[in-house]
């Protein structure tokens, strides 16, 4: 009797516990969850996620804004190896952009209904992986980011010479499918899906895909520009390709010079010296300078003057000591009295981040019409409206900085394109206009050779120049193999080698 009844009380068990889980499942599953995520915003976050730049390497390469500090400052101020800041174009691009977009290609190609979208996807890509070849030389372009569609964990590395013609295709066939008859991503954080701003943007990065080949591939270049050109470029600032950010999403630019660096970066001498010695009204726009601050805690609004009398650049190859000295033989109680961006109206934390600019489009086509590679327009007309879209773009950062129309019509005047230089005006305007574009200002700089720059004279450089930048020890420890290669074909993984290119 007892096993008869101990056998009833499991039997009745067994039956609860298995009307418990009839069902169980489905009520354990979230009403409101999504299951998948349009991939409209899939590309928003690429976008934000390629509003980043480094001021240890690009920005200091060029001599625009340079730290006396070493540790983790340590880069383009001393032209020294850092791989603790080479690998910031590396992890951002390709973690936080390729991968991204590439999932985005992945889920949209078979649907027509989403075209634009992909095509979106693809400029952004490509302006990716143009940035990283550029910085870095060989990279991995076909594998690359195909760790999450593909588990390609150990992906090969493609010259820059093979890259390139890859990129002008995407960029090619990806601006001209895009269509006003197809659906409008009205999501799109960049240009609200208006399709003609994105072919503008599309075109615009082939344009400087195309310049990039003028000393390498001159003929190809050409062909690209014009192309280019012919399929409609970035000529007004309402135009402009560029990320708006807020408190949630701050520039990352500005974020690093309001917080814990806010003392630690400076406008440089070259840099300031080439604005007062032409009476640019930009640089009223762009600096400030703290008089009589012996700390980064005196740095204060109260003694801040924006005067371009006013306005001391550090010099180049400084470092806390030598800073010191430096400043005291010119009157100054610190370095700390070193002109710096004005993070209060240009490098504020909402401050936008531009990828591609009217200012640099035109300029472009200034050297272009000047080489005779298109032939509608004039050089200089391009040039002075070059200069005049960087000039109105100020007021895009901030309105308290917004360059006055006579002072900016004066400017022009005073500063035409003139015979046999050319190249070299062209480029120094290259120069002011991709000012906080670090990636860009790098690349073109080491593609013109312009401005006639200094090299960097401090003491204990390891290069004469930098002309890119190294690859992550976690690449070289991970995926050796194919980084050997690479290094094999490409040359010694420093400082010094330069891109394909860079001629």
């Amino acid at each position: 009797m007892k096993k008869i009844f101990n056998f009833c009380v499991l039997a009745l068990f067994l039956t609860i516990i298995t009307s418990c889980e009839k069902g169980f499942d489905e009520l354990n599953k979230s009403k409101t969850s999504a299951t998948e995520i349009d991939p409209a915003f899939i590309l928003n976050n690429a976008v934000l996620n390629s509003s980043t730049g480094t001021l240890i390497y690009e920005i200091g390469a060029v001599q625009q804004i340079v730290s006396p500090f070493s540790g983790v400052l340590t880069g383009a101020n001393y032209n020294q190896d850092n791989r603790a800041s080479t690998d910031d174009n590396w992890q951002s691009y390709y973690r936080n952009v390729i991968k991204l977009t590439k999932d985005i290609i992945a889920q949209t190609k078979d649907n027509p209904a989403r075209s634009n979208l992909m095509n979106m996807a693809r400029i952004m890509q490509a302006n990716a992986f143009m940035i990283l070849t550029d910085t870095y030389g060989s990279i991995p372009y076909e594998e690359g980011g195909e760790g999450y569609n593909s588990q390609i964990f150990f992906p090969k590395y493609e010259t820059q010479q093979s890259i390139y013609p890859k990129i002008i295709k995407e960029l090619t066939e990806a601006s001209a499918a895009l269509s006003a008859s197809g659906k409008i991503e009205t999501a799109d954080i960049l240009y609200g899906g208006d399709v003609a701003n994105w072919k503008k943007f599309g075109y615009s990065l082939l344009l400087r895909a195309g310049m990039r080949l003028s000393k390498v591939d001159p003929t190809q270049a050409q062909t690209v520009v014009k192309n280019a050109f012919d399929g409609g470029v970035i000529t007004q600032n309402i135009e402009n390709a560029s990320v708006r950010h807020d408190n949630n999403y701050k520039n990352p630019i500005s974020n690093t010079l309001n917080s814990t660096e806010a003392a630690n970066y400076y406008l440089t001498k070259p840099f300031i010296d080439a604005l007062k010695n032409t009476n640019d009204p930009r640089l009223v726009s762009i600096a400030i300078r703290y008089k009589g601050a012996n700390s980064g805690t005196a740095q204060l609004p109260a003694v801040g003057t924006i005067l371009a009398a006013d306005q001391i650049g550090m010099p180049m190859g400084k470092d806390n000591i030598t800073a010191v000295a430096a400043a005291q033989a010119e009157g100054l109680i610190s370095f700390y009295e070193y002109s710096q961006v004005d993070r209060r109206r240009m490098a504020k934390l909402t401050a936008p981040m531009f990828f591609v600019t009217a200012s640099q489009m035109n300029l472009l086509l200034a050297e272009a019409r000047f080489k005779g590679w298109i032939t509608t327009g004039t050089a200089e007309q391009y040039f002075a409206d070059g200069i005049k879209a960087n000039m109105d773009q100020m007021a895009l950062f901030d309105p308290t900085i917004a360059v006055p129309s006579a002072d900016r019509d004066a400017y022009i005047a005073a500063n035409p394109l003139k015979a046999s230089t050319e190249l070299e005006q062209i480029n120094y305007q290259y120069w002011i206009s991709s000012f906080l574009n670090g990636p860009e200002a790098f690349a073109n700089f080491r593609r013109s050779g312009f401005p006639a720059l200094a090299p960097n004279p401090f003491p204990g450089r390891e290069v004469i120049w930098i002309n890119r930048l190294t690859y992550p020890n976690s690449e070289i420890s991970v995926n050796s193999d194919n980084v050997k290669e690479a290094i094999n074909t490409q040359g010694a993984d420093n400082l010094e080698t330069k891109v394909w290119w860079h001629k």
